[in-house]
């Protein structure tokens, strides 16, 4: 009985569950009938408002800065080179790598006693010459005395010829008398010539006698010159480099032995194209003398310094464009020649123009601008100038009006906004600074003073951040990666 019994109420409950199941699957499918039989009532669609950066259009002013790269360059650079060869006696203590010298300093001397044995000599034959040309002064003397006394004793024998001829008209005197005398006449007319002749080759030795001391005041002078070459000094001041000489070496006459550099005297050169080029012309398309400023990156510590365009390059030069320009420097300190720097030159500046973000324009030279009930409107503006992140642009109209600062394809023409005012200037991001361990501070400061080509200032300043409890983040990033750590 109890086996019937539990048998019944289990097929009650499973005839319970199938009913209930049943009422329920009826049920769901009556809804879904209901709902399909029913009207689709369309919604309302929403606007979508986007929320955008916004500057205002500001026209005035602006000085436009193209960017380019140099190199430094002294202005003043000497090769200093042997004037005379021999062996090397002597050796300034600056005569080395990166020595400073001032001008006239004795850089170097060679063994002079060639030279000066030679200039002895010199001296000896000068003198020698100096005695020929006072006896053969003394000689001319002579003969021109004798001419003298023959001109003299030529005049008696023509008076005598007179007298003798005067007898002889006279009938006193006889014609053998008269023949003995002109004989005299002539005879001293003979010995006259022969003591103009003696004269004459005596203002000859006088001549060459001259032309002896000459040629040996030449020669002695040149002795001199020689002897000087022996000693090299500076031609200003400067500071020394490739320098390839010790002391005791032996050199050869023209040889290269260093470098003489002025460091003050440091200009910039470097190239831009030939529409940058356009831009720093005047009326009358000559050069401008336009600002720049040079910046030299050491370790996280700029270095920086302004000077003026001098002059341009004569020559495009083989396989090049644009044009080469070069800037005197101001107080360049640090720089030395060969280092590459960021120039900054300003241009001539731009009325009634503004500066607006790059990303703020398009391709095909357009903005959006804000306009009623905060839709957007798109106008063309004329593109003057791209400078890093941002442009120079002109337009008529919209002044005051506030433009979009950064575009994207979910923006145009018609689509409301909410525009957010940027501010006019940005605030600077405070630097990073991280903390670091003694380790890693020695290593840092380590590295930092065995660094050779640092400038004392720059080395000075860069350990000094690296003494502090906390250290800028970008310096030590930059020390580690030089590092190679």
């Amino acid at each position: 009985m109890r086996f019937l019994r539990r048998s019944l109420v289990g097929l009650f409950l499973l005839s319970v569950t199938l009913g209930v199941l049943a009422y329920a699957g009826q049920t769901v499918y009556s809804a879904i009938q209901a709902s399909l039989s029913e009207e689709q009532r369309a919604r309302p669609a929403r606007e979508r408002v986007f929320a955008v950066n916004v500057v205002t259009y500001q026209p005035g002013t602006v000085t436009p800065v193209m960017t380019s790269f140099g190199e430094i360059r002294s202005r003043r650079t000497l090769e200093v080179r042997a004037t005379a060869g021999g062996t090397v006696t002597e050796l300034s203590d600056a005569f080395e790598e990166g020595g400073t010298v001032a001008a006239g300093d004795l850089l170097m001397r060679v063994d002079p006693a060639d030279a000066q044995s030679a200039l002895d000599v010199a001296r000896a034959d000068q003198q020698e010459a100096r005695a020929e040309l006072a006896e053969a002064e003394r000689a001319l003397t002579l003969a021109t005395d004798e001419v003298t006394a023959a001109e003299e004793q030529l005049a008696l024998r023509v008076q005598s010829l007179d007298r003798q001829n005067s007898l002889l008209e006279r009938g006193v005197g006889t014609e053998a008398a008269v023949e003995t005398a002109a004989l005299a006449e002539s005879s001293a007319k003979q010995a006259l010539l022969s003591r103009r002749q003696a004269l004459a080759q005596a203002e000859s030795r006088i001549d060459q006698a001259r032309t002896a001391l000459a040629r040996r005041d030449i020669a002695l002078a040149e002795a001199e010159r020689r002897l000087q070459e022996t000693e090299l000094f500076a031609e200003f001041s400067g500071t020394l480099s490739d320098v390839a000489v010790v002391e005791g070496g032996v050199v050869q006459t023209n040889e290269r032995l260093a470098r003489l550099i002025d460091p003050d005297a440091l200009e910039v050169a470097f190239r831009l194209s030939t529409s940058q080029y356009s831009r720093l012309l005047d009326a009358e398309g000559r050069l401008l003398p336009a600002e720049v400023s040079v910046t030299l990156d050491v370790l996280g510590v700029d270095m920086t310094s302004t000077g003026r365009i001098s002059r341009e390059s004569a020559a495009v030069g083989d396989g090049q464009t644009g044009r080469q320009l070069f800037a005197r420097l101001e107080s360049a300190r640090g720089f030395r020649p060969g280092d590459f720097v960021t120039v900054r030159i300003e241009e001539p500046a731009l009325d009634f123009v503004a500066l607006l973000p790059a990303a703020a324009v398009d391709a095909a030279g357009e903005v959006l601008v804000v306009g009623e009930e905060e839709r957007l409107e798109t106008v063309a503006v004329q593109i003057l100038r791209r400078q890093e992140d941002s442009v120079i642009v002109r337009a008529r109209g919209l002044a005051g009006r506030q433009v979009v600062a950064a575009r994207s394809p979910l923006l145009g023409a018609g689509i409301r906004v909410r525009p957010i005012e940027e501010g006019a200037a940005a605030v600077p991001d405070e630097p990073e600074l991280v903390e670091l361990t003694d380790e890693r501070r020695a290593r840092l400061v380590a590295f930092i003073e065995g660094n050779q080509f640092m400038p004392a200032e720059v080395k000075t300043r860069v350990l000094t951040q690296l003494q502090q409890e906390k250290v800028p983040a970008q310096v030590v990033e930059r020390i580690e990666s030089r590092m190679g750590g």
